[in-house]
């Protein structure tokens, strides 16, 4: 089978953590092609879409004592060819957030595929559903108390009900722009005047969990089902465990709540066409669903002596037969 990887570039990838590298390495593994290319490399031509793609060797990461080790040049690509991307028979949108204009426009680009010849993950239409703060709105039962406002004195009024809020861009990634909110702080109409644009930008307030000192869990669902968690764990005086902004992982295990959380969202990823997806739960709250390029596999594998890359490019193969 040949698996086409639209990624940011490979020299900007950390291949002992990025979740996108984990996908590739398995597909090699397992003894398929596997493609690359950028966003700003797809094209619409006689209503199909193709791309610019490079072929891809890699040099898998070992783990060693409990952490990867990878090779200085760890991979080698071909010279890049025009190529319809209903010639692949899976194509992994990973590019990373935040979704701008530019990566509206990709999904549309994605649009031109036949799904019944090539399996797009995630579908162009799941991906600009879902944002990944406002999806979970829908799951009342299990998130905490929330709000999206641009009005300083609706958010004021909330979080002085509340005693304290985490503020949250609807377009942010690995914990950018999130903000520890307390009535008293004399820096809140600033802080919210900033973060909304000054009342132009809606922006997204939960109750602050004490829970997120234990933790972050991030949970990886495939098709609707968990198949492995990480806990991410705040450092220091950070009160985000978002390991793009220091936390320290650990291994963890699924609990009832967690599965219940599950049950719930797992049907309506399904319908929405988000195949691959991590949810983050605190306290047993979920807080956010990411469907853009959500990572953890290679600190699941790590902790837990897994390859659940290669779970999913074995659903694949199941779902393409």
């Amino acid at each position: 089978m040949r698996f086409a990887f639209i990624i940011d570039p490979l020299s900007k990838l950390d291949p002992g953590h990025d979740t996108s590298v984990a996908l590739m390495e398995a597909a090699q593994a397992l003894g398929h092609e596997v493609w690359v290319t950028q966003a700003e490399k797809l094209s619409v031509m006689n209503a199909q879409a193709w791309a610019l793609l490079e072929q891809v060797q890699l040099i898998p990461a070992e783990l060693v004592e409990g952490r990867w080790v990878v090779s200085e040049q760890w991979y080698a690509v071909s010279e890049a060819v025009l190529r319809s991307l209903e010639d692949m028979d899976a194509v992994f949108m990973r590019t990373d957030p935040p979704v701008t204009i530019p990566y509206l426009y990709a999904t549309y680009i994605l649009d031109y595929i036949d799904p019944q010849k090539t399996l797009v993950v995630n579908t162009p239409a799941g991906i600009r559903m879902a944002n990944e703060k406002m999806y979970a709105l829908q799951f009342k039962e299990v998130i905490p108390e929330t709000i999206v406002s641009q009005d300083k004195s609706v958010i004021q009024k909330f979080v002085e009900k509340q005693g304290a809020g985490v503020l949250k861009p609807l377009g942010g990634k690995g914990g950018e722009g999130i903000l520890f909110l307390e009535p008293s702080d004399r820096n809140f109409n600033s802080l919210v005047e900033v973060s909304t644009q000054r009342g132009r930008e809606p922006v997204m307030i939960q109750t602050y969990l004490p829970a997120a000192k234990e933790g972050d869990k991030r949970i990886i669902l495939l098709n609707g089902k968990p198949i492995g968690a990480v806990n991410r764990i705040p450092t220091g005086k950070e009160f985000r465990g978002n390991m793009a902004v220091g936390g320290r992982v650990a291994a963890t295990e699924m609990t009832p709540q967690d599965q219940k959380i599950c049950e719930q969202v797992g049907p309506q990823l399904q319908k929405d066409g988000l195949y691959f997806v991590g949810i983050d739960v605190i306290g047993g709250y979920l807080t956010e669903v990411n469907v853009t390029s959500p990572t953890g596999i290679r600190e699941i594998d790590r902790l837990n002596n897994v390859r659940l890359g290669e779970q999913v490019i074995e659903w694949v193969e199941q779902t393409k037969r």
